[in-house]
């Protein structure tokens, strides 16, 4: 039998489009072309299908769009090519310069308020609305359209209803729950006044270090594939409906095109290094059911697929898409996305627009961006016929989308954002995501009438369990308080242990005394709710996929509840599988419950029997990613020669079924795929576990920077914030004033062993800008205790480096050795240590192994 019948089985549905399956062989679709170049595949179109547009052509409607065309000046023509962000556009500004479309970025208000109400978002709607249509200037009214990522729900405006991640609504293998999703999500954003969802994500992830591995339904194609059209129909209507795209429904986007899940080491916005048909069949499987369902537009993908970016691709965004997929909506850039094209930047591509794009999303910049592209428009650089093509493309969206009548039947209506009925099917969504991984001895689901003990800094969490995309764009920063209506875990399984007659105890630390519980004793059962932080794109980025590499607070937890007799269920919180084999040792249940959103009460339904002992709902949730078995399986799927998971794709136990799982899994973290040593990531983007930033002063309280912005003291003689360098906020500014002595530092709670970096001649290497030149002592440390430290001067390297100008710094950390240091207990990883005042940037702080023999600064023979 061939391994991909094998693995499918009772699992899911053989996949058509893994070549080789009926007939025994090896179920990787690319199987035989591994060995071609990359150019060999390339441009290859019959690997793609050829599908027909999925809306007939309309005769009325495009004369309607000639009429407007002709009308049209080239400086309107431009403007709709140009979508801004509200924070940094005005009203007047839509009207001055025709613009097409404005978004509204993560973390980006009406009002720049994170609490604007419902009516705040509608009346600055209707303010762009009706700049768009002013004709005082003699130009011509074109409705602009705006954009709002509601990846999981309307997640940008507090009180609305967060529904499960899409890597858990994959776990719930239902695409009717899907539609009916984005049929809820679509009342809710319309509500505001916001038209258009830059929804749903269907990428197709190969390596689950990847940041946005959450926001892939699964790494099944066909799941996605099913899940796409189901997404795309909830959120618009089906397309032969009379209120397809009006009413209550909105534009979506299919995203991102094409081939986002699968860049090498799963590094966001890097290369999917695939051969054409792989890309086809795998990487665009959602495509092929999104397209037929009438999705309106398509974003383009930060990533390159063998080298060349999307956002320049005219091979992919035209010839493939546009003309082959029978796709007939407009292309929307991703944020500044255009900027990676060779030869563009954030303020000037025409190349973008040349190769298809047509719609660029330029935030903040976009007024030299429209200048430059209207001087390029005129002189030809842009060709007229695409500039034609994409302001048609536009205008055929905007007409079909009933912008220009303005009609919006559910704009300010009271009882729709987080109502009742929402939240019930998001609650529904989460029990039917929740996935059983063990279950020893039969422990779930739990009688209510028990003494429980909730433990876990994810269990009464509301931010954590909604993960990012929440609020703020990285899901941080946010309280209690920012979720009205919401329902934490513990407060869902609280309320049916009380309606059981049963009692649970809250208790983060998991620490109980004989008084905890009303009748005295230990609790009968513990459920520890723990997982990761939230994050969004590449700020999840993973070097390896040990879960609290270095820390293993939750561990600890876990272990102690057991060596006091408390039977545990863990409840892992997570945006992919890791490798959590320690974890699992150590409780007799274990759950992952990926991101769940504000209905945690959907958890504690499928933990607990009713009062009577019946089950209340089953366990039926079914992997959506192969879970690791061990911690160098990173990527990890079935149709690899070598698959051997822990858990395979579509595994999940129902009540009552056995554990395959023992309480002997395998605990070395240490076993690295081909033997190798990768990067040790101290601060990518931003600090990785175990590390934390720090501001360090002697005799102060060391201060934590955990958000965009931090400072020491009332003077605030030390700052950090976060800054751009090629993305967003991936390098912190640190400022110095002088005023005395002080540290930026990447700590841990607990030494780290990394003496095996020394083994492998690796290097201190970080990225580094010089604004303002050191005139004191600058020091590079490593520290391995409050007696252990190793310093190293470091104002001579900055005094060479250019000014203003980004460099690449390494040392050798052999000569932290040679002043003391002991890599086998490593406390603080770098400081950055001035006595004066200084200003410099820095980002991409990793150990890199081999790189000893290039440094910068050596310390060898």
């Amino acid at each position: 039998m061939s391994l991909c019948k094998q693995m499918t089985t009772g699992l899911l549905l053989c996949s058509a489009i893994f070549a080789g399956c009926d007939s025994g062989q090896d179920a990787n679709p690319s199987a035989g072309a591994a060995a071609e170049t990359v150019q060999g595949a390339t441009g290859d179109i019959s690997v793609w299908p050829e599908l027909k547009p999925a809306l007939s052509v309309d005769p009325e409607l495009e004369a309607r769009i000639d009429a407007l065309l002709g009308r049209m000046s080239i400086e309107e023509k431009v403007g709709q090519l140009i979508q801004a962000e509200i924070k940094y556009v005005t009203p007047e500004d839509v009207k001055k310069f025709h613009l097409g479309s404005v978004l509204n970025g993560g973390g980006t208000y009406p009002n720049n308020d994170k609490f604007a109400t419902p009516q705040d978002w509608l009346a600055l709607s209707e303010a762009f609305f009706a700049a768009s249509m002013d004709t005082s200037d003699g130009g011509v009214a074109i409705p602009i359209i705006w954009g709002s990522d509601a990846v999981h729900g309307h997640n940008n405006i507090i009180g609305a209803t967060l529904f499960p991640h899409n890597i858990g609504l994959g776990a719930a293998r239902d695409p009717e729950l899907i539609r009916r999703i984005g049929e809820a999500t679509a009342r809710e954003v319309a509500v505001t006044g916001v038209d258009w969802t830059f929804a749903p994500t269907i990428a197709v992830v190969r390596d689950d270090r990847w940041g946005r591995t959450y926001e892939s339904y699964s790494e099944d194609p066909e799941v996605v594939r099913a899940y796409a059209a189901e997404m795309v129909e909830g959120l618009q209507g089906e397309k032969q409906d009379e209120d397809f795209l009006r009413g209550e429904n909105l534009v979506a986007t299919a995203k991102h095109f094409v081939g986002d899940g699968g860049t090498e080491r799963g590094i966001d916005r890097g290369d999917n290094h695939v051969p054409e048909k792989e890309l086809a069949e795998v990487h665009a499987a959602g495509y092929l059911s999104a397209l037929p369902a009438g999705v309106q537009t398509v974003m383009a993908s930060f990533n390159s697929w063998n080298g060349d970016r999307l956002h320049g691709h005219q091979y992919l965004l035209t010839d493939v898409l546009k003309e082959r997929l029978g796709f007939d909506g407009f292309v929307v850039g991703d944020w500044n996305g255009h900027r990676f094209v060779p030869g563009c930047t954030v303020e000037s591509c025409a190349a973008a627009i040349n190769a298809g794009l047509d719609m660029f999303m330029v935030p903040s910049d976009w007024k030299a961006l429209y200048n430059n592209t209207l001087a390029q428009a005129k002189s030809g650089e842009i060709r007229p016929e695409r500039l034609e093509d994409a302001v048609r493309r536009i205008l055929r969206v905007k007409i079909r989308a009933g912008l220009f009548e303005h009609e919006r039947p559910l704009a300010g209506k009271d009882g729709i954002l987080g109502n009742d009925e929402h939240r019930a099917l998001a609650r529904e969504a989460v029990r039917k995501s929740l996935v059983l991984l063990k279950n020893s001895d039969n422990l779930l689901p739990l009688k209510p009438q028990q003494k429980v003990l909730v433990a876990g800094d994810g269990a009464d969490n509301l931010s954590k369990q909604s993960g990012g995309w929440t609020i703020s764009w990285q899901g941080t920063g946010n309280s209690a308080e920012d979720f009205p209506g919401a329902t934490s875990i513990f407060a869902g399984i609280q309320a049916a242990v009380a309606d059981g007659g049963g009692q649970a105890v809250l208790s983060e630390d998991g620490s109980f005394a004989t008084d905890t519980f009303a009748d005295g004793g230990a609790p009968d059962v513990a459920i520890v709710v723990f997982g990761e932080e939230p994050y969004a794109e590449w700020h999840g980025d993973l070097a390896s996929i040990e879960y609290q590499l270095g820390s293993k607070k939750d561990l600890a937890l876990l272990q102690k509840l057991r060596a006091q007799g408390v039977p545990v269920v863990s409840v892992f919180l997570s945006g992919r599988p890791l490798w959590v084999n320690k974890e699992m040792n150590a409780s007799d249940g274990f759950v992952a419950a990926w991101l769940p959103g504000s209905e945690g009460a959907g958890v504690a339904d499928v933990l607990f029997t009713d009062a009577d002992g019946e089950v209340r709902y089953e366990f039926t949730g079914q992997l959506p990613f192969s879970w690791p078995q061990y911690v160098h399986q990173t990527v990890l799927n079935p149709y690899h020669t070598d698959y051997e998971p822990l858990f395979a794709l579509g595994y999940g136990l129902g009540n009552g079924e056995e554990s395959l799982v023992s309480n002997a899994l395998p605990e070395d973290g240490e076993t690295y795929a081909d033997g190798k040593l990768e990067d040790a990531w101290l601060m990518v983007s931003r600090p990785r576990a175990p590390w934390q930033l720090e501001i360090a002063e002697s005799e102060r309280p060391a201060v934590a920077v955990s958000g965009n912005r931090a400072s020491s003291g009332d003077d605030g003689n030390i700052t950090v914030a976060a800054i751009d360098m090629e993305s967003q906020e991936d390098a912190r500014q640190i400022q110095w004033k002088g005023l005395r002595a002080g540290s930026v530092q990447l700590a841990a709670e607990s030494p780290q062993d990394l003496s095996r970096y020394l083994n492998e001649n690796a290097a201190l290497t970080l990225d580094i800008r010089v604004d303002q030149k050191p005139g004191q002592r600058v020091s590079a440390q490593i520290a391995c205790g409050a007696d252990c430290v190793a310093e190293l001067p470091l104002q001579p390297s900055l005094q060479q480096l250019p000014p203003g100008e980004w460099s690449r710094l390494s040392i050798d950390l052999q000569c932290f050795v040679e002043q003391g240091a002991d890599f086998s207990k490593v406390s603080n990883a770098l400081s950055l240590n001035s006595a004066g005042a200084l200003s410099l940037a820095v980002a991409n702080i990793k150990y890199v192994p081999g790189a000893a023999e290039s440094a910068d600064i050596q310390c060898r023979g």
